[in-house]
C-alpha cells in the first residue's frame, strides 16, 4: 500500500456513507455528486481534480436506481392530472350545454313573450276598434229611434193640437 492512500481511503469510504445518508432520491444523489466533485481533491495547476471512482459510480448506480421511482412518480403525476384535466374538461362542457340550452330557452322564451305581447297589443287594438264601432252603431241607432220617435211624437203633438182645437170649439159660445 501506498503511504497515506490507507488515509485516503478511509477517507472517501466516511465521504460515501456520509453522501449515502443525504441521498433521497435523484435529488440527493445528484447532489452527492456535486458535494463529491465540489470536496475532490484539485491537480496542481489545472482545472482538473481527483475524485473516488467508486464513489461516482455507486453514486451513479444510486441515481439509476432511484430514477425509476422517480420516473413512476412522475407518470403517476401526469396521470392523474391528465385524468382531473379531463374531468374538468367533462364539467366545462357540460356546464357550456346547460349555458347553451338555458339560453336557447332563455331568448324562445323571450320571443314568445314578445309574440304574447305583440298579439295582446293587436287583440287590446282591435277590440278597441270594435268598441268604437259598436258604439257608433248604438249612437246611430238610437239617432234613429229618437228621430222615429220625434216624428211619433209630431204626429201625436198635432193630433192632440188638433183635438185640444176642436174641444175649444165645442166649448166656446157660439156668436
Amino acid at each position: 500500500m501506498e503511504p497515506g492512500h490507507g488515509q485516503d481511503h478511509g477517507r472517501r469510504e466516511a465521504h460515501v456513507s456520509e453522501a449515502e445518508e443525504r441521498t433521497e432520491g435523484l435529488t440527493g444523489v445528484l447532489d452527492a455528486i456535486e458535494q463529491a466533485v465540489v470536496a475532490a481533491r484539485s491537480m496542481p495547476m489545472s482545472s482538473s481534480v481527483l475524485v473516488s471512482r467508486a464513489e461516482l459510480l455507486d453514486l451513479v448506480q444510486q441515481a439509476r436506481e432511484v430514477l425509476p421511482d422517480q420516473l413512476t412518480r412522475a407518470d403517476e403525476v401526469l396521470a392523474d392530472a391528465d385524468a382531473a384535466r379531463a374531468v374538468a374538461q367533462e364539467d366545462a362542457e357540460r356546464i357550456l350545454e346547460r349555458a347553451r340550452s338555458e339560453a336557447g330557452e332563455l331568448v324562445a322564451r323571450e320571443a314568445v313573450v314578445a309574440a304574447a305581447q305583440a298579439r295582446a297589443a293587436q287583440i287590446v287594438e282591435d277590440a278597441q276598434r270594435t268598441a268604437d264601432d259598436l258604439r257608433r252603431d248604438a249612437d246611430d241607432y238610437c239617432d234613429r229611434r229618437l228621430a222615429d220617435f220625434e216624428i211619433d211624437l209630431g204626429k201625436v203633438l198635432a193630433q192632440v193640437q188638433a183635438g185640444r182645437a176642436k174641444l175649444a170649439g165645442r166649448l166656446s159660445p157660439q156668436v
